[in-house]
């Protein structure tokens, strides 16, 4: 059933580049244009596999856009296929959010002898859409693809919606790679680095052109995740624990968090909660992309550790535009920043224990091991030091780095390799 690619994967991100403008942005009169190359060229390597691709993220990471643009792809590139797409988003298919109809409706729009694609955007919107999903999955003719509303379409339920075999593309907000590309009519570099740790990645908002228009659309963003998708998701009584759970965490980014601590703190401050809330809570803001949650790890003993952990915001841009200029500590907005790099680049990130010191990030991916250390200025011998010491206590082969704002060219230091945020975060 399935046409396949003539493109070869070596070649296929130079070939999206040529044909695609790929994601774009819209508003008003004013539209802006990058490629999102990586997020694209993983799923055109996925093209033609029997599996359910589903596209997650947080609101207004691009998800509708990415689908979009690999549809264009696929026009560009192939003439014997069939695209069935359907957006629930637009009124024109109203009739069909309801689970029968739209099994009808894609069976209706099948065609013998073509490969058929099928693209179901905020499927959310369909209730028990899993239902007419699976039905067509089990007829196998046709390819695939999906995306939803994060609160309702999360990685923990893609198990039990999905019967069949699904594959999930996970879309993270801009990285600064892709700031820079934004916003490629300014060359300086610094400046732009100094504006992303403050702006974010959430695209939709570098359309306005006020600081506080800007921060308004992060806060609407942030505020129907948290006060609509996730009370109406779990039918929760009250958003106010949720909401002030969320900023706790916003504010303690790298601070190891317990639900019994935190619970406390929140009862103290006149938001009386109990640790069973806070961690379902946790949970709940976890699922939906808000938070990520990192787990420690004992070096030495080479074992994963059950008690307190770290909580990392999707992006820097949602803390600024919620909390300001409060409690601004860039050593933790830079730790942020560094850990989302990694997730976004496929590793698996925990916090490093080794004896009574932390290592910042232990990043692993297959064979793959690093240790990183993070902070804001290095320049002082002493908080040099600080941040060598626990890295160079490791005994293993392992690469060792420190990422910093220290405005050189990368060196090495005993072994360590020193390497400027800005710098690194712009390396493939």
């Amino acid at each position: 059933m399935k046409e396949k690619l003539s493109l070869h994967i070596t070649k296929r991100s130079e070939h999206v580049l040529q044909w695609s403008k790929a994601i774009f942005l819209k508003v008003g009169d004013y539209m802006k244009t990058i490629t999102r190359a990586k997020y694209l060229d993983r799923i055109i390597e996925l093209n033609g596999t029997p599996d359910i691709k589903i596209i997650t993220g947080i609101r207004r990471s691009g998800k509708s856009k990415l689908m979009q643009a690999y549809i264009a792809y696929l026009k560009s590139n192939f003439e014997n296929i069939n695209i069935i797409f359907i957006d629930f988003m637009d009124l024109a298919y109203e009739e069909i959010k309801e689970y029968h109809a739209l099994h009808a409706y894609v069976e209706e729009h099948y065609q013998e002898g073509k490969t058929n694609y099928l693209f179901v955007d905020e499927v959310q919107m369909c209730p028990k859409f899993e239902l007419a999903i699976n039905s067509l999955y089990s007829k196998g003719k046709y390819d695939i693809y999906v995306t939803g509303s994060n609160a309702f379409l999360l990685s923990a339920d893609l198990a039990t919606l999905f019967t069949g075999r699904y594959i999930e593309i996970h879309v993270f907000p801009f990285s600064f790679q892709e700031y820079c590309q934004y916003y490629d009519d300014v060359n300086d570099k610094d400046k732009l680095f100094d504006d992303y740790a403050i702006k974010g990645g959430l695209a939709g908002s570098y359309a306005y052109r006020t600081e506080k228009d800007r921060t308004n659309y992060i806060k609407e963003v942030y505020e129907t995740i948290v006060t609509r998708d996730l009370v109406q998701k779990y039918t929760l009584p009250d958003t106010l624990v949720l909401q002030r759970l969320s900023e706790f965490l916003m504010d303690n980014i790298s601070n190891l968090t317990s639900p019994n601590k935190v619970s406390q703190l929140l009862t103290a401050n006149e938001t009386p909660t109990n640790h069973v809330t806070v961690g379902k809570y946790i949970k709940y803001l976890c699922n939906a992309f808000v938070f990520y949650d990192i787990k420690r790890y004992d070096i030495r003993g080479k074992k994963y550790l059950e008690s307190s952990e770290k909580f990392y915001l999707c992006d820097s841009g949602i803390r600024y535009a919620i909390l300001g200029s409060r409690n601004m500590d860039y050593g933790r907005v830079y730790e942020n920043i560094v850990c989302i790099e990694f997730l976004r680049r496929g590793y698996d990130v925990y916090v490093g224990k080794l004896y009574q010191k932390e290592i910042d990030f232990v990043a692993q991916r297959g064979s793959e091991k690093i240790y990183i250390q993070v902070s804001d200025n290095i320049s002082g011998q002493e908080t040099f030091e600080r941040e060598c010491s626990p890295l160079l206590q490791i005994r293993d082969a392992y690469p060792k780095m420190i990422i910093a704002r220290t405005k050189h060219p990368k060196y090495s230091y005993e072994g360590i390799e020193i390497h400027d945020i800005a710098d690194w975060l712009l390396q493939e």
